[in-house]
């Protein structure tokens, strides 16, 4: 049995729910479950659960400390974009306590948040990526473009594929201009890559074909392609996050293009635990033995589907902020 205590925030979410679905298979079972709504689906999914501040409240980090170091938790999985710029800046406080918060640095991050600074780290990298301008300094050249939140953007919230003018035009007008980019369209299929980068050290890369459903994986086929793994694999030691990192990208005229990075656990996470590549898992064993796992995974073909959670109206836990249970 596996006796880290960990604590996954954002289990209202899928990257939240599928890192619980990922710890579940590999046996753990000190886990602590955390969100701002009674109502997050992964509250009842047999863990305990803690009802918190939303992450931009001012007391949410030291909510969040309290209740770490009252339940012993050793390491954290932030399971919301939202978390990670705040979480970025106390990853030393955490630890001052003896707590792994799962992310990577503000550089990684802020990096990561704007996808003009991607798109500005991956030319001066050497990489093939989308051209990518701010909004306002956009003009039509009559190539098909996507609009989308320059920071802060999910699960393709307030995106536009504007493949004429007149679609450009219908779509501006529905976008925030302050938080905006137009980024060059790559026609392709689209590939979501799991990795896992510790200590200057690449663990391991999964490369899975992907189909979108608003803005979530809903069929996913694992893939052992050496060209797509390999490049990965370079992207992610020249970006150096810590834990989990998901690069997304697409395959034109055979060269992968990157159009998004997620420091992070992502939906796809038990996805791929399932075809044997655990990132959880991995990244709790390298915490606690500090030794590399080596890890194989099959090709295989993954269907999504919504599964219902019948839960008691007097099971549902009532904010604002109730005792803190204890892990067993």
């Amino acid at each position: 049995m596996n006796v880290l205590k960990i604590l996954v925030t954002g289990v209202g979410g899928g990257a939240g729910q599928s890192v619980l679905k990922a710890l579940r298979m590999a046996e753990f079972q000190d886990v602590l479950a955390f969100d701002s709504s009674p109502l997050a689906a992964g509250f009842y999914f047999g863990y305990p659960g803690v009802v918190v501040f939303e992450a931009l409240h001012p007391n949410y980090i030291d909510h969040l400390l309290k209740i770490s170091i009252e339940n012993q938790v050793e390491v954290i999985f932030p399971g919301h974009d939202i978390e990670l710029k705040v979480l970025s800046k106390v990853i030393g406080e955490f630890l001052n306590n003896g707590i792994q918060i799962l992310v990577s640095d503000s550089r990684v991050i802020d990096i990561c948040d704007d996808k003009l600074k991607t798109a500005q780290f991956l030319e001066s990298a050497g990489f093939d990526y989308p051209r990518t301008q701010t909004f306002h300094d956009f003009k039509w050249e009559g190539h098909p473009v996507v609009l989308k939140p320059q920071f802060e953007g999910a699960r393709s919230k307030d995106t536009y594929v504007a493949k004429d003018f007149d679609q450009f035009e219908r779509f501006s007008s529905f976008v925030n201009p302050q938080n905006c980019v137009v980024q060059e369209y790559v026609e392709g299929d689209e590939y979501t890559c799991g990795s896992i980068f510790m200590d200057n050290t690449l663990l391991g890369v999964i490369s899975m074909k992907r189909f979108l459903r608003n803005g979530d994986t809903y069929k996913a086929f694992s893939v052992k392609s050496d060209p797509i793994n390999e490049f990965v694999s370079k992207v992610v030691t020249e970006l150096k996050p810590f834990g989990a990192c998901n690069v997304q990208l697409r395959i034109r005229d055979g060269k992968p293009i990157v159009f998004e990075i997620n420091p992070r656990c992502s939906g796809t996470t038990a996805a791929r635990a399932l075809v044997g590549f655990n990132e959880p898992s991995v990244i709790l064993n390298y915490l606690k033995l500090k030794e590399f796992q080596e890890i194989h995974y099959e090709e295989a073909t993954i269907l999504r589907y919504w599964q219902e959670v019948k839960v008691a109206n007097s099971a549902i836990l009532h904010p604002p902020y109730y005792e803190t249970p204890q892990l067993s």
